[in-house]
C-alpha cells in the first residue's frame, strides 16, 4: 500500500487487552466519510491523524472539514460568534495529516479505515498496519457491505478488530452501527460503543452479517422499488412520492439511490448475489446494470435515475 512505510516493528504481544480509552485516532482515507469521521472526532476533543496517499488530497480534506465546521457554527452559534470561532480552531488544531499510515498508527488507540470497498485492498492495508500499531490499538473498518471478519483475517489482533459503520454525511447523521465479529472481545466492543457515544452518536449493536442492519433492509427495499418500476407497475416519480407521503420517508428510493450512488448499490448487490445467488432479494436489475454501464451513477455524475444540473 502507498499509505504505508516500509518500517516494520515485530514482537509485540498479541494478548488480549482491557477496555481502551480512545484518545488518539488515526483515520485512513480522506474522502467524504474519512473526513467526516475526522471532523466529529476532532470536535469531541480527540487527537486525529487523517491519512491518504497525497498531500493534495489531504489539503482538500482539511478544507472540506473547515467548511463543514463553519456551516455547523453558522447554525449553532449565530448569536455567539466567539464560541463558534473557538470551535473551528479547536477542530483544526486537533486534526493533523500524513501520507504515511505506518508512522501515523504508532501512537494510535484506534485506527478507522474508510477507503475503497475492496476486500483485498483493505486486507493488505490492515496486514501491514498490524505489524506497526501498538498492541493495545483497536482496528475498525467503516465498510458498509463487506464481512468484517474477512477483513480482520489478515491481522493477528482478531480480538481487537470490529466495525464502525458511519453514515453520510457523518457530522449530521446520528447513527453508528458497531459490529462485533465472533472473535471481537467484549472489551473491544465496549470501547467502540463508548467511542461512538463520546462522538455524540447513537450506536446500535450489529452482528457481522451482510449489510448489518440498515443496508440489509434498505438495499433490498431499493432494489424492489427498481424492479417494481421495471415491471411497469409504477413510474419512478410516483414510487418516490408514494414512499415519501405514504411511509414518511425523507427521500424516495430512486432519489436515495441517486444520492448514494448507483455504482455503490450495484457493488453491494453484486457481492451479495455472488454470496447467495438463489436469494430473490439479491436478484439483478437490468435497468440498474444499464445505468451503471453508461456511467450514470446519480448525483455525483449529474445523472442517474434522474438528471441533475
Amino acid at each position: 500500500m502507498a499509505f504505508v512505510t516500509h518500517y516494520v516493528r515485530r514482537g509485540f504481544s498479541s494478548s488480549a487487552v482491557r477496555s481502551v480509552v480512545i484518545k488518539n485516532v488515526t483515520i485512513i482515507g480522506g474522502g467524504l466519510m474519512g473526513a467526516g469521521i475526522a471532523q466529529v472526532a476532532a470536535s469531541t476533543g480527540h487527537s486525529v491523524t487523517l491519512v491518504d496517499t497525497s498531500d493534495d488530497i489531504l489539503k482538500k480534506s482539511v478544507k472540506g472539514i473547515e467548511g463543514s465546521v463553519k456551516r455547523v457554527v453558522k447554525k449553532k452559534f449565530a448569536d455567539k460568534p466567539e464560541a463558534g470561532e473557538e470551535l473551528i480552531q479547536k477542530v483544526l488544531q486537533n486534526v493533523s495529516t500524513s501520507t504515511d499510515a505506518g508512522l501515523a498508527v504508532r501512537g494510535s488507540d484506534l485506527v478507522v479505515e474508510a477507503i475503497v470497498e475492496n476486500l483485498k485492498i483493505k486486507q493488505d492495508l490492515f496486514a501491514t498496519l498490524d505489524k506497526l500499531a501498538p498492541a493495545h490499538t483497536i482496528f475498525a473498518s467503516n465498510t458498509s457491505s463487506l464481512s468484517v471478519s474477512d477483513i480482520a483475517s489478515s491481522t493477528s489482533r482478531l480480538d481487537r478488530f470490529g466495525g464502525l459503520h458511519f453514515f453520510n454525511p457523518v457530522p449530521m447523521m446520528k447513527l453508528v452501527e458497531v459490529i462485533g465479529t465472533s472473535a471481537t472481545s467484549q472489551e473491544t466492543f465496549d470501547s467502540l460503543m463508548s467511542f461512538s457515544k463520546v462522538l455524540g452518536k447513537t450506536p446500535v449493536s450489529c452482528k457481522d452479517t451482510p449489510g448489518f442492519i440498515v443496508n440489509r433492509l434498505l438495499v433490498p427495499y431499493t432494489m424492489e422499488a427498481i424492479r417494481l418500476h421495471e415491471r411497469g407497475h409504477a413510474s419512478k416519480e410516483d414510487i418516490d412520492i408514494a414512499m415519501k407521503l405514504g411511509a414518511g420517508y425523507p427521500m424516495g428510493p430512486f432519489e436515495l439511490s441517486d444520492y448514494v450512488g448507483l455504482d455503490t448499490i450495484k457493488f453491494i448487490m453484486d457481492g451479495w448475489s455472488a454470496m447467495d445467488p438463489d436469494n430473490p432479494l439479491f436478484a439483478q436489475s437490468e435497468l440498474l446494470n444499464k445505468l451503471v454501464a453508461e456511467g450514470k451513477y446519480g448525483k455525483k455524475t449529474g445523472e442517474g435515475f434522474y438528471k441533475y444540473k
